[in-house]
C-alpha cells in the first residue's frame, strides 16, 4: 500500500496525469475508498490470480482507458499499447522502439 499511496501523493503533486498500479485484490476496498475520498477518477482492470490494476488519474486520461474498451493489457493493439505508454510518462523512444517491434513481430506471425 505505500507504493499506492505514494502514487497518489505524484498524482496529486502534478508529476503524473494517469497512474497504473498493480495490487492485491484484497486491497481493493481501501484502495477504491481512497480514490473516491479524494475524487480522483479510476479504472479497475482484474487479472490472473488474485491480482488487480488499477488505472487512476486526470479524468479525460481515464476516459480515454475507458473508450478503448478492453478488459486485459494483452488485449491492447500496438498502438493501443504505444498510446498508454505515452500517457503513463513512459520514454518516448523507448515506446515508439516498443511499438515498431511489436509491429515486426507481428509481421512473422501474419
Amino acid at each position: 500500500m505505500e507504493v499506492f499511496v505514494h502514487h497518489i501523493y505524484e498524482y496529486e503533486k502534478g508529476l503524473r496525469n494517469l497512474v497504473l498500479h498493480t495490487a492485491e485484490k484484497d486491497n481493493l476496498k481501501i484502495i477504491m475508498s481512497k480514490l473516491k475520498n479524494r475524487k480522483i477518477n479510476y479504472e479497475i482492470y482484474e487479472i490472473e490470480g488474485d491480482r488487480i490494476n488499477i488505472f487512476f488519474g486526470a479524468w479525460e486520461c481515464v476516459e480515454v482507458i475507458r473508450s478503448i474498451g478492453k478488459e486485459s493489457l494483452r488485449d491492447y493493439t500496438s498502438e493501443e499499447d504505444f498510446i498508454l505508454g505515452i500517457m503513463l510518462g513512459y520514454d518516448r523512444r523507448k515506446q515508439c522502439e516498443r511499438y515498431l517491434d511489436f509491429k515486426q513481430r507481428n509481421k512473422k506471425t501474419a
